[in-house]
């Protein structure tokens, strides 16, 4: 709100020292005690932009904007013919009332008709910015809440997504009657928290993220016990925790590794999370395992949202290379974090 006022402040500013150095000049070049023949005195030209300012206010913000459309130019067209000539004439009437001295030569009555077409034209200009400037304004409030509604729906995307994932672990559990069902399902309340109270936050710190993927990997490890080799480093400075990271945002990798590196007898899964200043590392390999796709409508969600997500809120402030090389897949991803 402090920012409009100031911007319209500085608006009327603007005008008030244009209109003054206008007011100025008759007073530099011309003589307001004696008038000579062909010449106005300053007064005169004092009263006189007064008009011309009025005319070019009433075109920047009536006649313009009102009339000059598809249907209506010729009308514009005829108001400003209009206008000048009254203009004219009125000049003339206010000089012979109260100027009578002033000669009354072509000089003269070129002055009295001429100094208003600049007035109209500055309008013109002044009207053609002002409305670039409120499209352009408009433009970017489109672009804006395009990409907020874009956004929304990836996030929507994320939760049902995962969802479906740990609860495919937890039935798989079940059925083994394993004692760490219920550590999983206060697991699972936990990252339900904070999916439905965190991750519609436009942001929140890198340090609660975290702490929501080690528990992830940790119900992924109850699942798969020895079944995959599991090496997870987090080695982070207590200075970047604070930072403020997209919620969810490095979750679909891991999810990624968990779904395609397990049911080999080599599978494993490295999770390594690093930093160096303000940009955040992570990188993830797994041993790709090769299933059938068509029994999954949803396999690729995971990483095609988040790689949209990036796009849109960390465009050039990161980097992500995503490898297959033979059967070992690897994504590393760079991120440059406000601190």
């Amino acid at each position: 709100m402090m920012v409009v006022q100031f911007s319209k402040y500085r608006s009327v500013l603007i005008h008030l020292v244009l209109w003054s150095i206008l007011f100025v000049l008759p007073h530099l070049f011309f003589d307001g005690r004696s008038v000579q023949p062909g010449f106005f005195p300053s007064s005169w030209f004092i009263i006189t932009n007064l008009y011309n300012i009025g005319l070019f206010y009433l075109n920047a913000f009536l006649l313009y904007p009102k009339l000059l459309n598809k249907s209506k130019w010729w009308l514009y067209i005829l108001s400003v013919a209009t206008m000048l000539i009254v203009s004219y004439y009125l000049k003339l009437w206010l000089t012979q009332i109260f100027y009578p001295a002033v000669t009354l030569d072509n000089w003269a009555h070129r002055i009295l008709f001429f100094p208003s077409i600049p007035f109209i034209i500055a309008s013109i200009i002044y009207r053609l910015i002002i409305n670039k400037i409120a499209s352009d304004k408009n433009q970017k409030e489109i672009i804006a809440e395009q990409l907020s509604i874009k956004l929304k729906f990836l996030r929507s995307q994320i939760s049902p997504h995962f969802i479906f994932n740990v609860l495919t672990n937890l039935v798989s559990l079940a059925r083994k009657q394993s004692k760490q069902l219920e550590p999983a399902l206060i697991m699972l309340s936990d990252l339900m928290r904070y999916m439905l109270y965190e991750s519609d936050e436009k942001k929140v710190s890198l340090a609660k993220e975290i702490e929501y993927l080690k528990s992830y990997i940790s119900l992924q490890q109850l699942r798969f016990g020895d079944d995959v080799k599991l090496e997870v480093v987090i080695d982070l400075p207590g200075q970047i925790l604070q930072a403020n990271i997209e919620p969810m945002l490095m979750i679909p990798f891991v999810e990624n590794a968990f779904k395609h590196g397990t049911g080999a007898d080599d599978s494993f899964i490295t999770i390594h999370l690093s930093s160096n200043k303000n940009v955040l590392a992570l990188d993830v390999k797994n041993k790709f395992v090769e299933y059938d796709k068509s029994k999954d409508e949803n396999s690729g969600i995971g990483l095609e949202n988040v790689q949209s997500r990036l796009a849109l809120l960390y465009e050039g402030k990161h980097q992500l290379d995503i490898k297959k090389e033979k059967d070992i897949f690897h994504i590393h991803l760079t991120l440059q974090l406000s601190l």
